[in-house]
């Protein structure tokens, strides 16, 4: 009698449980589904993302339900009368085995579109600070070819050599900055060049202040910023698309398995009932 009394009271607290777990999916689903729009790719995936990453939420929650039945039926050799949750279970189990199936192409198509559109974003981007870039090396370049635009460069260059010139020889200047951690490693290499062949300052300090050859260094920096920026898109999502892609895929062949076969198993043992009383 106890041990009944405990399975009676198991059994009712997985039918809680699992349909605990399966109205808490549903309650996450609505709020989803609140700041989803059709038109937003980036609305889509985010939707299909949350959905899929609660998706074996309801699966326990189905679990519970029908592992209830299970002792029931093995306590009592026949089902328990009352609300029977198998059969809209099961149902409930194959329409959401059905939502992640197609769940599965959608995400796909929906990360490559928004990828697509990210990179192109970015191209854009690009040549539009290209674009920008090269104007602005153009007016430039207009200005230094009157005398006072010559005389500037000229005494920027001045500047330039008479800084590095006094820290090259003033041997604690020097030194400190060999020995300071913070200052790069290519910096200090340029220093001891410059020790070493102080010709090699005067060819710097002109490719630095050459206009051509800052803009041509923007540019590449540039380039160099969209191809990172292209790489981390696409690699963003290519993990969305397998992580959420194979997930979708996981989730619905097993809630289609647990439908499909509960309730093919129903009708086995319904139509056996039927049968018995002809013999």
């Amino acid at each position: 009698m106890v041990n009944r009394v405990t399975s009676s009271n198991s059994s009712l607290a997985l039918k809680v449980v699992g349909l605990v777990c399966i109205l808490s999916f549903f309650v996450d689903f609505a709020i989803l589904l609140m700041g989803f729009s059709p038109t937003d790719k980036q609305s889509q995936i985010g939707f299909t993302t949350g959905v899929v990453d609660r998706g074996i939420v309801p699966m326990v929650g189905l679990g519970m339900i029908l592992a209830s039945y299970w002792m029931d039926s093995a306590e009592q050799g026949s089902d328990r009368s009352g609300l029977n949750l198998r059969v809209p279970s099961l149902i409930l189990s194959s329409l959401l085995g059905l939502m992640f199936l197609l769940v599965f192409p959608l995400h796909l198509n929906n990360v490559r579109q928004a990828s697509t559109q990210r990179v192109n974003q970015i191209n854009q981007q690009a040549e539009q600070a290209e674009t920008q870039l090269n104007s602005q090396l153009t007016q430039f370049l207009n200005q230094l070819n009157n005398d006072q635009g010559k005389a500037q460069i000229e005494q920027l260059r001045s500047r330039a050599k008479a800084q590095f010139t006094d820290l090259l020889n003033d041997e604690t200047k020097y030194k400190q900055a060999i020995e300071n951690p913070q200052l790069p490693a290519q910096q200090k290499e340029l220093l001891k060049n410059f020790k070493a062949n102080p010709q090699e300052l005067d060819k710097f300090i002109a490719q630095q202040t050459d206009p051509n050859q800052v803009a041509q260094q923007r540019i590449n920096d540039i380039r160099q910023r969209k191809e990172e920026a292209e790489k981390n898109a696409k690699d963003a999502a290519w993990r969305s698309g397998v992580r959420i892609g194979i997930s979708s895929l996981l989730l619905s062949i097993g809630y289609i398995i647990i439908g499909w076969t509960g309730l093919k198993g129903m009708g086995a043992v319904q139509g056996g009932k039927r049968k018995a009383p002809a013999r």
